[in-house]
């Protein structure tokens, strides 16, 4: 199953940069055999300042055909990584070809955009800088495929 990052904003190189790239070249080394990935950022850029309607034109048309979408949402579901591990896999094993986790801009996602949503993840019911959720969210994956190749990295 292939993953795709789709986020509103351009990543500039530095820290956080660093530490998505790391994650997702870990995530795609450890999935590789079971199915998961490869992994890849997609940055769109509302360049007229249409807010978050034009912000979820953009990610919609970003998001692969048939992809099974999850919007990253503090009113979403939160989870334990072993749970948020479990779930990637039983959308892989349904036979999801691509899964689209979306990160809204400034002001989050559009209401239209969040319903039509599969599901909905939540870091908690605070509010994260969204270039941290990207590296929280990249850190995450790889813990997912950690967990499901019954590797060490994950400790509970």
């Amino acid at each position: 199953m292939r993953v795709q990052i789709v986020a509103v904003g351009r990543l500039r190189s530095g820290p956080e940069r660093e530490l998505i790239d790391d994650y997702l070249t870990r995530f795609e080394r450890t999935g590789r055999g079971l199915g998961l990935g490869p992994a890849q950022v997609i940055e769109v850029d509302d360049r007229k300042g249409g807010g978050m309607t034009a912000e979820a034109r953009l990610l919609e048309k970003a998001i692969p055909a048939g992809a099974l979408v999850c919007v990253m949402d503090e009113r979403g579901q939160e989870m334990t990584s072993p749970d948020f591990a479990d779930r990637v896999a039983a959308w892989r094993d349904g036979g999801r070809q691509d899964l689209a986790l979306l990160i809204g801009g400034a002001d989050g996602l559009d209401p239209s955009l969040r319903s039509k949503a599969d599901f909905a993840l939540s870091f908690g019911r605070m509010v994260w800088p969204h270039m941290l959720v990207r590296v929280m969210l990249a850190e995450q994956l790889y813990r997912a495929a950690s967990i499901l190749a019954g590797a060490p990295y994950h400790r509970a």
